[in-house]
């Protein structure tokens, strides 16, 4: 799978592929939540674990595989001036639904810990705009992993 994932990032002529393209979607989705994750300069072992089960549930991955892609991500990410091209990646090909699913995923990183940082709220903030979605789909979406995270306790 890895040499299937560099070959994607490194061969922009095979983005029509259906593979290459899901492969593609699949890095730029994990991007953000590593991007997330390591917002607050901490990235803690319960984050690392959210991300894998949140990868594990969106795209039914194996845990080699998952692990494949959190290292092709981190690469593109350390790689990436911005997150626009991640976005892009979203918006071409996710529902607004699949994008607010992302953002409570986004939320789930963020009150993982237990706490809100300054930068992950800007963060959140900027992604909810490059990914084309209002305050309010922002804000009803952290509403819901609030009561998610407050039922669990």
């Amino acid at each position: 799978m890895m040499k299937l994932l560099k070959t994607l990032i490194g061969n922009r002529a095979q983005d029509t592929a259906p593979g290459f393209r899901h492969q593609r979607i699949q890095v730029a989705t994990c991007a953000l939540l590593l991007e997330m994750a390591h917002t607050d300069e901490e990235f803690h072992e319960v984050e690392a674990v959210l991300i894998e089960d949140l990868l594990r549930n969106r795209f039914n991955l194996s845990p080699a595989a998952i692990a494949e892609l959190i290292e092709l991500a981190h690469e593109e990410r350390r790689a990436s001036f911005d997150l626009y091209h991640f976005a892009r990646q979203i918006n071409e090909h996710f529902t607004i639904d699949e994008k607010v699913e992302l953002i409570e995923s986004l939320w789930r990183i963020v009150y993982v810990d237990g706490l809100l940082d300054k930068y992950e709220e800007y963060l959140m903030r900027q992604l909810t705009t490059l990914l084309r979605l209002s305050h309010r789909q922002m804000i009803d979406a952290k509403l819901r992993i609030l009561a998610e995270v407050s039922e669990g306790q």
